[in-house]
Parts: structure tokens; sequence; C-alpha cells
């Protein structure tokens, strides 16, 4: 059920933040260990989430604070989990292939989101917007072959390396991240969206700082000093990644997770722009097919909610 508008440019933003956030990340990978480069989105990315929180209240917000259900720190956390796994899993996904195949396998996470919302939370969508997911799913396969041709049974072996291993296991957790973060936000008594959006993303990252924060110092305390020497770049993650999930969980907050998924991989588009401006990274033939069927995928989805 779509609550509010504000759901679509909020959602396209998004996607052209975590596109610029995951290419400034990569770079960041290259220094220290998986794990650590995780670490590096949620610790300098909380002060700029609290920022945000704290400007709405003061400036935008009307009354007390909300009150919060009973799983509501519950689905925060789970979220939040969901999301560190599943951007461990994007870093490894492009330590086998470059930043765009990574990105790609990743994405399968839009019918995987519709598949689990519609299990789990009970989120139905028009046969249009299945047509227009099942048509970007094709372009993501088109676009995990990296620019060469492949037969079925080569396609089928490709599914079966790391790097697609990885990105789709990479999906799935982004999209049970997905679902944590819309529970979350139904948990608080809120009507403003913005708002709930706001509470989540401060007490979800806070939660991913001192989950991860505490596996790195009792299994990789040397990467610490990494983390903290490269506060430059890591200040630029940090600040792209509170913007960006701020839009993300705006969107979670008023559509359902399958919409704003689908919609979101327009990201793949921005990811592009920056493989080849940002990383230098070449754009072959068959990616740009691919291209044009996510963004096919992208309209349908949104034409079957007219």
């Amino acid at each position: 059920m779509i609550t509010s508008p504000i759901w679509l440019p909020a959602t396209v933003a998004a996607g052209a933040l975590q596109a610029w956030r995951t290419a400034v990340q990569k770079r960041v990978s290259h220094s220290m260990s998986v794990n650590a480069a995780g670490l590096v989105r949620y610790l300098y990315g909380l002060p700029f989430a609290l920022l945000l929180f704290a400007g709405y209240e003061g400036l935008l917000a009307h009354g007390p604070l909300p009150v919060s259900g009973r799983w509501f720190l519950l689905f925060c956390a789970g979220g939040g989990l969901a999301q560190i796994v599943a951007t461990n899993l994007l870093l490894l996904a492009f330590a086998h292939r470059n930043f765009v195949v990574g990105t790609a396998y990743s994405k399968t996470e839009a019918v995987q989101g519709a598949i689990l919302s519609y299990l789990l939370l009970g989120e139905k969508l028009s046969l249009l917007s299945w047509l227009g997911i099942g048509c970007g799913v094709l372009g993501v396969m088109v676009l995990s072959t990296g620019g060469r041709r492949m037969g079925p049974i080569d396609f089928l072996r490709a599914l079966g390396q790391p790097a697609a291993l990885c990105g789709i296991a990479s999906g799935l957790f982004f999209a049970l991240t997905a679902i944590g973060i819309r529970r979350a936000t139904q948990e608080l008594s809120t009507p403003d969206p913005i708002r709930a959006a706001l509470i989540v993303l401060a007490v979800t990252i806070s939660l991913q700082v001192l989950m991860q924060g505490c596996y790195l110092l009792l299994r990789e305390r040397d990467q610490l000093g990494r983390i903290f020497a490269s506060w430059r770049v890591a200040g630029q993650v940090g600040l792209l990644s509170s913007l960006g999930s701020a839009l993300w969980f705006t969107g979670f907050a008023t559509a359902p997770v399958a919409l704003v998924r689908i919609v979101g991989q327009v990201e793949v588009a921005f990811t592009f722009a920056f493989s080849r401006f940002y990383l230098g990274e070449r754009m072959m033939r068959s990616e740009g097919v691919g291209l044009i069927l996510v963004v096919t995928g992208v309209i349908l989805a949104l034409a079957g909610t007219l």
C-alpha cells in the first residue's frame, strides 16, 4: 500500500547516492578487510544520521517523539544485521568481478524482495508490476555476463561462480533489510513517514556500529587503525550512506518493499556512470542492452501502480 507519493523521488535519489557511495567504498576496500570496509559506512555515517534526525526534529517535526512498539528494536537490529551481511557479500562480489557486474548480481534483490514481502508482509503487486520485475531481473542477468557472449549452459555455469553466489546472496540480505526496516517504521506511532524513517535510521546505524564494531574489536583489531587513518575518504562514504539510507528508509515507510526495490534498480544506470567516469571501467554493448531492459522494467513497474 502506497501512503505517500514521496516514495518515488526518494527512491530515485537513493539509487543515485547508493551508486556513488558504493563506488567510493570500493576504493576504501582496497586498503582494508571486508568487515572493516563495511564498518566504515556505519561508523562515519552515524554522526550524519544523528544530525539529520536532530535537524528534522528541530525544524519540521511536531509534537513529542512517537511511541515505539515492542518489536521496534528487534526489527531495527534484524534489518541492520541483514544489511551488514549484504554489504560484506557485495564487497566480496566486487573482489571477484568488476563494480558493475557485482552490483548487477545484487540487484536480483528486486524479485527476491517481491517474493519475501508477499510471504512475510502480505504485500501484493499488479501483473504489470510483476512483468516489470521480470524484465528488470532479465536485464540484470544480461549485465551479469560482463559483456561476454554466453550460451544457456555457460550462463548457468557462471551462476555458480563466487561473484554470482556472493552477489545473489547479497541481494537476498538486502531484501531482508528492506523488510526489517519497513516493519520497524510501522512500529512507530507517527503519521510522518520522514520522521519515522530518520528515527529508524539513527537507531539502526547505532546498532550496526555496535555489532560490527564489537566484531572487529574481537577478531580484527589491527584493522581499526586503518579505518581511522582513511577518514578523508571514509567521511565521504559515511555522508553518502546516511543520506542514501534516509531516502531508502523513507521509500520503505511509504510504499511496498518490492516496488521500492524495482524502481531502485535505476541505481544500475548511475552505477554505469560511476563505473565509466569514476573508476575508469569500460562498458560493453551487451551491458547497454541490459541497462535498457532494467529501465524498461522500472517503467512497467511504475505503470502497474497507476
